[in-house]
């Protein structure tokens, strides 16, 4: 019998390669985007339990760090978690919350979460909702695919469908938006923005390094 779990990676599969063909339409911001010291959209989100929670609820007693997530096949996404993993301990001795936001539904977010051991709280945004919100663009083939065939960077639909093809029923399937850049946010208790950034491939996450002096700037602004 099929899970739905597999249901939800089949039907993830197809919205892939439905935007492969269609390619990156969010390369620019048509207003200023948010930034520091703007208030951090707040939004109704369910958790991998199916739970409904608010994202203000991470930053209501302390400083929380946003983290959106590319697609639950992506091998950076692994390396983010396996870095995460090393670096929460850290995050949480200041008094700081994180919460990961990614673009599957509970089931299947519960299923990535656990394989990857992912230390804290993913919520879901399957319809982009709250990556648009917080002004997170697409990325071109050169941002997202390295060292790739002309084809690659062409968009080209049946090179997009071998390639889907060769990593369907892997942990590394091609599912979601191939296109959706992450992001990482700090915000303070009073739920402004300490810290916007934006990935500009999908490798370019924050070093502990950068995110540890923005969470004690955001303790200092309570």
């Amino acid at each position: 019998m099929t899970s739905l779990v597999d249901k939800q990676i089949e039907a993830a599969e197809k919205e892939w390669l439905g935007l492969w063909k269609q390619g990156p339409t969010r390369l620019r911001w048509n207003k200023v985007p948010l930034q520091v010291g703007d208030l951090a959209p707040d939004f109704e989100l369910q958790d991998t339990s199916g739970k409904s929670l608010n994202l203000r609820d991470f930053w209501s007693n302390g400083p929380a760090l946003i983290m959106f997530w590319r697609h639950y096949g992506c091998s950076c996404g692994v390396d983010r978690a396996n870095s995460l993993k090393n670096e929460y301990a850290d995050y949480i001795k200041l008094g700081a919350s994180v919460v990961v936001i990614g673009q599957g539904e509970p089931e299947r977010s519960k299923e990535y979460s656990q394989r990857n051991g992912i230390p804290c709280p993913v919520l879901c945004d399957p319809t982009f909702s709250v990556y648009e919100a917080y002004d997170l663009l697409e990325g071109k083939p050169s941002q997202i695919v390295y060292d790739a065939p002309d084809e690659y960077l062409h968009i080209d639909y049946e090179t997009g469908a071998e390639l889907q093809r060769s990593r369907h029923g892997t942990e590394g399937g091609l599912v979601d938006s191939p296109w959706q850049l992450p992001g990482e946010f700090v915000v303070d208790q009073k739920g402004i923005i300490q810290l916007a950034h934006r990935y500009q491939h999908c490798e370019d996450w924050p070093t502990a390094s950068m995110l540890i002096p923005a969470i004690k700037e955001a303790i200092w602004e309570k």
